[in-house]
């Protein structure tokens, strides 16, 4: 019995935990765009768009 006295709360704490990350991730917006991360791991590393680089220094 004094086993449950422990694990119950312990497995209390631990979905209040879960519960927590999950609505902190809702809320940061890892959620947002599902199908773009579905579709760009499909691409060609060659057909991603090109992303604004900065220049590097020291090269002509």
């Amino acid at each position: 019995m004094t086993v449950l006295a422990i694990l119950i709360p312990a497995a209390l704490a631990l979905g209040l935990v879960g519960l927590l990350a999950f609505l902190w991730a809702l809320r940061s917006g890892q959620f947002e765009d599902l199908d773009g991360a579905a579709e760009r791991i499909l691409l060609p590393e060659d057909d991603r768009p090109k992303t604004d680089r900065p220049k590097e220094r020291g090269r002509s």
